[in-house]
């Protein structure tokens, strides 16, 4: 059950930065939307790093490799 909730956790927290991108298009006030960005980041960041102490150190350094090969296939020139 724990894994489960640092995997909704997990999803929520990428769902925060997609809200915010969406925020420009929605009628709201230039202080709202300001409003609703600071609530945005750090409930997103909040919920991410709950997310990585419920899911533990493998999954951690699962997600790190992944980026790393990203990050030295583009820098290699390689497509990965």
């Amino acid at each position: 059950m724990k894994k489960v909730f640092g995997y909704v956790l997990l999803v929520l927290s990428f769902l925060a930065w997609g809200a915010i991108a969406a925020l420009p298009l929605l009628d709201v006030s230039i202080g709202t939307a300001a409003a609703m960005t600071t609530a945005l980041v750090i409930g997103g960041e909040a919920s991410f790093f709950l997310a990585i102490a419920l899911l533990g150190r493998e999954a951690w350094e699962k997600m790190k490799s992944v980026f790393r090969r990203k990050r030295n296939g583009a820098r290699n020139g390689s497509d990965q």
